[in-house]
């Protein structure tokens, strides 16, 4: 893990499942630095390593508080369960992933001896062909119980009509007091406008991967787009209050600066 003040990553599950050229990677800081500055948008490691703080902390006040159940979409390699599974035992967690992604994260599961929790279900959906409620219904998430909906780095790879049925069926399950968070990309990163910090980096990093981000939101569309679904703006996060949230070391400075591409939202239901 990266020893750097502020840098030292929450998530120890993901550091014992990445490669070894990897862990190499973060025991070396100067290697480190030559590999983030070719292969990464500027800002984007410490935008995860923010991102992560902040989904964790949202988690953990759920289950402080007693949460039902908790849902994550496109969870992939998310360890929130494990990491947390002392606080989870009342609270039923739903894992929302394409069958595949879900096979190999149970066969790097194995092969590391990690032990999945009995809360965590996995459900694996075909968004195209299936019907995520009735999907989830069957895997014994029960609607109107107070739950958390979580969209890490979901949104902008989503069409509007997909952003939009998803969260209409979050509004349709949740009961009042449930949460949802997600990040989301300001609309001036579609229109290629580079005003924001690493922007024109990213552009080449997305179309490597072969997945344009195609959902964004403008910075005033937040609290009118959770309205829509019945939920109310708890906090939006930007660069600025990330960096000072996460990026503040011992002596009041801010050592990481944050690609300014996203934003981080949590609402809750009114």
């Amino acid at each position: 893990m990266d020893k750097k003040e502020c840098y030292t990553g929450p998530d120890g599950i993901a550091y014992i499942l990445v490669p070894t050229f990897f862990k190499l990677l973060l025991k070396s800081r100067a290697l480190l630095k030559i590999f983030s500055c070719r292969f990464f948008p500027h800002g984007i490691y410490e935008y995860v390593i923010a991102r992560t703080r902040y989904f964790d902390a949202v988690f953990i006040e759920c289950l402080k508080n007693s949460f039902e159940q908790i849902v994550i979409f496109g969870a992939g390699f998310d360890s929130r369960a494990l990491r947390f599974s002392e606080l989870s035992k009342g609270t039923q967690i739903f894992e929302l992933d394409a069958p595949i992604t879900q096979q190999e994260k149970l066969k790097a599961y194995m092969l590391k001896k990690l032990v999945v929790p009995d809360n965590l279900v996995f459900v694996p959906i075909d968004f195209n062909k299936e019907i995520l409620a009735e999907k989830i219904a069957q895997a014994g998430f029960i609607a109107g119980k107070k739950s958390l909906f979580i969209l890490e780095g979901v949104t902008m790879y989503l069409s509007q009509k997909a952003v939009d049925s998803t969260f209409r069926f979050i509004a349709d399950v949740s009961n009042r007091g449930s949460m949802v968070v997600f990040d989301y990309i300001y609309a001036g990163v579609l229109r290629r406008e580079n005003k924001y910090y690493g922007e024109k980096d990213i552009y080449k990093t997305v179309a490597k991967v072969g997945e344009e981000w195609t959902f964004a939101l403008e910075n005033n569309e937040v609290e009118p787009f959770l309205s829509r679904y019945g939920f109310l703006q708890k906090d939006h996060s930007g660069t600025q209050e990330l960096e000072n949230r996460y990026f503040r070391n011992s002596k009041g400075l801010i050592v990481g600066k944050i690609n300014g591409t996203h934003a981080i939202v949590t609402g809750m239901k009114g």
